[in-house]
């Protein structure tokens, strides 16, 4: 059956191998971008089977435009992509209240008003699957992409949370968490903060990094497009996905170092508890409660 994608971002990056790889599999994409130029390529290739549509993804308004004209375009959206973004490096204190907003807006606030958008369609149809394209930074903070991850960490709590409320409206929801992918997101995509001093051991090595071109990733973006093509037929999609062995490796090693630090400090959480209180786990509220948040 042919399905009906809603991609941001799709002229560039992972986005751009996306939407050719779904385009290919002949299901249908509106295929959004500031420049749809840049989408021209496609519509000649595949006339019948794209629609762009011009969406800057912090203009509320225009999302709101793009996914209705979609739907009056296709009739329904089965696969929501939240994928435009980009990524920036610098030290906390240094970032312009510019840079902070651009980037809470773009990879953070977007995507859930362009979900928000899409979900009263999805709900009435019972169906759909959502993917939103994060980073293993939405899993394991590193020096230097302090604001980048804070939107990334902040769409992996936003899409756990969701992925609990739509469940029983047949609705899916998928994070995926590229390490680094051969896209332009160290390059072109990626802007820096002014320079401080005092950061050079920290973060000055991973500007130095990126902005050298040093930084020649692993991941493949047609590998990834691909995988993310099958996973919408998945009967049972993961609610999180890690895309690279890269990314495999720093979220590995992040997980035991978190469980070590959990399992020392335990004493002392457990010790924070009311010398009246029963053990929660075992009280029926307490089971209730896990059971209502899906635990």
């Amino acid at each position: 059956m042919t399905k009906v994608w809603f991609i941001t971002g799709s002229s560039r990056g992972l986005g751009k191998s996306l939407t050719e790889s779904v385009l290919k599999n002949g299901d249908k994409v509106a295929a959004t971008a500031r420049n749809t130029q840049q989408l021209d390529e496609f519509v000649q290739q595949f006339p019948d089977q794209i629609y762009p549509i011009q969406l800057d993804v912090t203009n509320k308004e225009q999302i709101y435009v793009a996914v209705e004209s979609a739907i009056q375009h296709f009739g329904k959206i089965d696969v929501l992509v939240n994928n435009a973004g980009f990524g920036i490096t610098g030290a906390a204190e240094a970032f312009t209240d510019e840079q902070v907003r651009s980037q809470l807006d773009t990879n953070l606030y977007a995507p859930i008003e362009v979900t928000r958008a899409v979900l009263p369609h999805m709900r009435k149809q019972r169906s759909g699957h959502i993917l939103q394209i994060s980073s293993v930074g939405g899993r394991v903070g590193g020096a230097g992409l302090t604001m980048y991850q804070a939107a990334k960490f902040g769409l992996g709590g936003f899409s756990e949370a969701l992925s609990k409320e739509v469940a029983p409206l047949g609705i899916r929801v998928t994070c995926i968490e590229p390490g680094g992918f051969r896209t332009d997101w160290a390059g072109s995509s990626m802007s820096f903060a002014p320079e401080v001093e005092g950061y050079e051991s920290t973060i000055g090595g991973v500007t130095q990094f990126f902005s050298s071109g040093a930084f020649v990733p692993i991941g493949d973006p047609d590998k990834a497009a691909t995988v993310m093509v099958e996973l919408v037929e998945h009967p049972e999609p993961p609610l999180h996905l890690i895309l690279g062995s890269e990314a495999v490796g720093i979220v590995q090693r992040a997980d035991a170092i978190r469980q070590a630090e959990f399992e020392k400090w335990m004493p002392v959480s457990i010790s924070t508890d009311h010398d009246e209180a029963e053990n929660f786990f075992e009280s029926e509220a307490g089971k209730s409660y896990m059971k209502m948040k899906g635990i």
